[in-house]
């Protein structure tokens, strides 16, 4: 190629980037979608914290301890997490900032609340504002969104799903203590967790460059129903064990603690420091309880499906166990069929996602397809880059 021709590329490379196409763009409604989420987000706390009061005041002390303690532990991790982001990006970019204030508002659990406000802000200004912006004033807000989606999904799988299974445990007991409150928190917590998992996803994807985005319509209603259904059949299976014995939380921490150990091996090395690093594998353990994500971005054709192997074996074990030992249990039995086919329908649009509507071979083949790259396509992706957190490369991907 001769270099009048590749300087005529590099300006059409250049043009692209500062004329991004409509499809990678930061769009209004996304900004409003993003509004939803927040809306979600605090209303799913909101309504565990009122049903979590509700247990204490009705002399439920350990219903509702647990309740509160699920919010905690979920909450700290987040803080954790967005304050160690925040300082790594300040750090990174040698960005003079308050730490006074960051480390108050993290404190006193807002580091959330924070990012969503300042991507609402920043977003604004771009996508609402008259002004003229560049590529990578959308890519920055599509790196903002995916630290925001991780930490959504962090706090979905420490504190929404957790919820979810001590929630319908205490239905499943029939006591006569659910209310109002309690299917309100229990709505919440599983659109928190739908809208957590999706959106993660899709933000993951268009902040890396060298991933297809996912398509809108069909291939993700798909993904999101082939979630679903699995996690609920997931967290129905444990519920049906906790009602057969309180004991069967051992059973649950093995399978985490089984889960973490593969963490480990994998040896990701997601985090700055060793401790933190430690905390980050015990919470990826526990989202592998109820779903598979790809902890080292890539190839998963061989551990997905024996993952998934164990998951059905798993889940069919509770209504077996609650047969053996608990026949008299009469109205457990649409249990099994809730199971079986959360678990046939979940899987199957597993199959029909990624035999007809994944974007095949991104995460598998990345590596290979970058060093292929010419010197164009190179110079096009550095731009990108390096608006690019190295953390965001390492995020958990599917």
């Amino acid at each position: 190629m001769g270099t009048a021709e590749l300087s005529i590329l590099i300006k059409e490379a250049t043009k692209a980037e500062v004329k991004m196409n409509v499809a990678s763009r930061f769009t209004k409604k996304r900004w409003i979608l993003t509004v939803i989420g927040l809306i979600l987000y605090a209303a799913d706390i909101v309504l565990d914290i009122i049903l979590g009061l509700k247990y204490l005041k009705n002399g439920h002390l350990v219903w509702g301890i647990l309740t509160l303690v699920f919010i905690l532990c979920a909450s700290v991790c987040t803080q954790i997490f967005s304050y160690m982001w925040f300082r790594d990006d300040k750090l990174r970019d040698g960005t003079k900032e308050s730490w006074h204030l960051i480390i108050g508002l993290h404190l006193s659990h807002m580091g959330i609340f924070t990012r969503y406000s300042q991507m609402l802000i920043d977003s604004f200004k771009v996508v609402w504002c008259k002004s003229t912006t560049l590529g990578n004033d959308h890519l920055k807000l599509f790196g903002q969104a995916t630290d925001l989606s991780m930490l959504r999904l962090f706090e979905a799988f420490l504190e929404s799903v957790p919820q979810l299974l001590l929630q319908l445990y205490i239905f499943l007991l029939g006591h006569g203590h659910n209310s109002v409150i309690h299917y309100l928190s229990m709505a919440a917590s599983f659109l928190n967790v739908a809208w957590a998992v999706v959106d993660y996803r899709r933000c993951l994807r268009r902040s890396l460059p060298q991933l297809k985005e996912m398509p809108n319509g069909l291939p993700t209603i798909v993904y999101l129903l082939y979630k679903l259904f699995a996690i609920s059949a997931r967290i129905f299976s444990l519920s049906l064990l906790l009602v057969l014995s309180p004991f069967s939380i051992l059973y649950l921490a093995l399978v985490w603690f089984l889960s973490t150990v593969w963490a480990f091996f994998q040896k990701t090395d997601f985090c700055t420091s060793t401790a933190l690093e430690i905390l980050y594998r015990a919470i990826v353990g526990i989202i592998l309880v109820f779903t598979f994500f790809n902890i080292q971005g890539q190839g998963t054709r061989a551990h997905m499906p024996i993952y998934y192997i164990f998951y059905v074996l798993q889940s069919i074990s509770a209504p077996l166990f609650l047969w053996m030992w608990k026949p008299e249990v009469l109205r457990y039995e649409y249990g099994t069929g809730i199971i079986i086919a959360g678990l046939s329908i979940g899987l199957g649009l597993l199959c029909v996602y990624y035999g007809l509507l994944h974007q095949g071979g991104e995460e598998e083949g990345a590596e290979e397809r970058v060093a292929d790259q010419d010197e164009v396509d190179n110079m096009h992706r550095q731009v990108s880059e390096s608006v690019i957190s190295p953390r965001m490369k390492k995020f958990l991907q599917i």
